[in-house]
């Protein structure tokens, strides 16, 4: 096996350099996507909401169901070959949804770059730390997992820029980030440290298949609900279906030898509550992020440039929080954290309930629950993070690590589908009450995240190096 430290500073340098620009390309992605949705709808003028959310539910239901499988395959194949063939895909898609024609082009497109995403972001961590001298990984997981908190503060503001220019810029600008990178890749990133296990079994492609399915139909349920009706016989079939084809991935995964989630692992108490309340803030944090965007741009009349500002300082409180909450993590424990973390995000939220309406002041509104859902996230996600890799031994950290994002992804198709459930399309009358509504359903997924860290407030405290290391190493940002 090779050994990443013989390799000289430069190098090490030189794959960070790409892995980051990789990493950052495809987390600002993101970001600039939930500014963009509007100016998108407002080009492709016969397209409704819940036509355009699918480029955000397409995006996150292809990443989510085939994070694991890449994840084993970069395994058998080697990470550098993988890892290039994500970034390449992620690239010539983004070129495919600047010249999507329609809604259902940029939403096709929108699923290869997706896929794209799936054979990243799991290889990139690896490729660095075979490049990394074993004192020093700690420090390069942190600057690694910083990425994602520093796409999530440049976002909105870098998507408002973009969108001035025309949506398709947030698409393009991928390109030659995209092109940089793999060209650098190619010289310089290490051949695959590990053994190749080329007999070994190929995870589920079925049991992906099935999950892609059922969070798919569910989403479409809740999306078409208010068009067709929540007693109609689509919303139903749709929701029934969800449930039939999630069961049945459920028994599959339990019989699977290489199933997409160990089920085992759900067993592990202090596993399981995080990874329960990683996905309902997901959802809470899906819903925030796309109704802010809405309120600003659709209610208020923001162009996406000020939206983006508006926005920014949420985001931008995350990466300071989450870096430095590794002490309180040590002295009051993982869920007592977490847990307030979650109850000052829907604070946030019901603040804006209370005061978000047609001529509010934004600084008397909007500002106050942006700071406060910032601060929460930061709170919220590393803490549990690190808390769902410190309940499980080494050997299984990567897999659950894998869930957890699985989780996370589902839980923002989840909060995008209910959000434009309850919103439908109000008019300009109608669209204080509706979102009100809207942001008391954001809220609610909070707290009952906050319910779920409950079992946590019961798991010992780890000793506070490792604490601090493991909240700082977990990704605040939205990969």
């Amino acid at each position: 096996m090779t050994v990443g430290h013989s390799n000289p500073p430069q190098a090490s340098r030189a794959v960070f350099a790409t892995v980051a620009a990789a990493v950052f390309m495809s987390n600002l992605d993101l970001f600039i996507v939930n500014v963009a949705l509007p100016a998108i709808g407002d080009s492709f003028g016969d397209s409704d909401l819940g036509a355009l959310s699918w480029v955000l539910n397409g995006y996150a239901i292809v990443f989510a169901a085939l994070l694991v499988v890449a994840g084993r395959v970069a395994d058998r194949s080697g990470h550098k070959p993988v890892f290039l063939t994500g970034l390449a895909v992620f690239t010539l898609a983004s070129v495919g949804c600047a010249l999507a024609p329609n809604v259902a082009t940029l939403v096709a497109a929108r699923l290869v770059q997706a896929a794209g995403a799936a054979l990243l972001i799991p290889t990139s961590l690896a490729l660095l730390l075979d490049t990394t001298a074993p004192a020093k990984r700690p420090g390069a997981v942190r600057a690694w997992a910083s990425i994602g908190g520093i796409a999530a503060g440049l976002g909105p503001v870098a998507g408002g820029l973009l969108v001035e220019a025309g949506w398709r810029w947030v698409f393009l600008v991928n390109v030659p980030v995209g092109i940089a990178a793999f060209a650098l890749g190619v010289k310089v990133l290490p051949s695959p440290a590990r053994a190749r296990t080329a007999n070994s079994p190929l995870p589920d492609l079925f049991g992906a298949a099935l999950l892609t399915a059922s969070i798919a139909t569910l989403a479409l349920g809740l999306v078409k609900a208010p068009d067709w009706g929540w007693t109609s016989a689509g919303t139903l079939g749709g929701l029934g279906a969800a449930v039939v084809l999630g069961a049945w991935f459920v028994l599959r995964s339990a019989r699977h030898p290489v199933p997409i989630v160990e089920l085992p692992l759900l067993r592990v108490p202090a596993f399981a509550s995080a990874a329960a309340a990683l996905t309902l803030f997901a959802i809470a944090f899906a819903g925030m992020l796309l109704g802010a965007v809405l309120w600003c741009q659709g209610v208020w009349g923001y162009s996406a440039l000020r939206t983006g500002f508006a926005i920014a300082p949420g985001p931008l409180l995350v990466p300071p929080v989450a870096l430095r909450i590794g002490p309180a993590v040590a002295r009051f424990g993982a869920g007592r954290i977490a847990l307030a973390g979650t109850v000052l995000f829907a604070v946030g939220i019901l603040w804006w309930a209370a005061t978000l309406d047609t001529d509010s002041a934004y600084a008397a509104s909007l500002l106050p629950g942006m700071m406060l859902t910032g601060l929460g996230v930061g709170m919220t996600i590393p803490v549990l993070t690190g808390a769902s890799v410190a309940a499980l031994p080494p050997a299984r950290f990567a897999t659950g690590s894998a869930i957890t994002t699985m989780g996370r992804q589902i839980g923002a198709v989840l909060g995008v589908a209910i959000l434009i459930g309850i919103l439908g399309t109000p008019t300009r009358e109608q669209a204080v009450a509706a979102f009100q509504h809207g942001w008391y359903a954001v809220a609610a997924a909070s707290l009952l995240a906050a319910c779920a860290t409950i079992p946590l407030l019961r798991t010992p405290r780890p000793s506070a190096p490792t604490a601090a290391d493991v909240a700082q190493a977990a990704t605040a940002g939205a990969a």
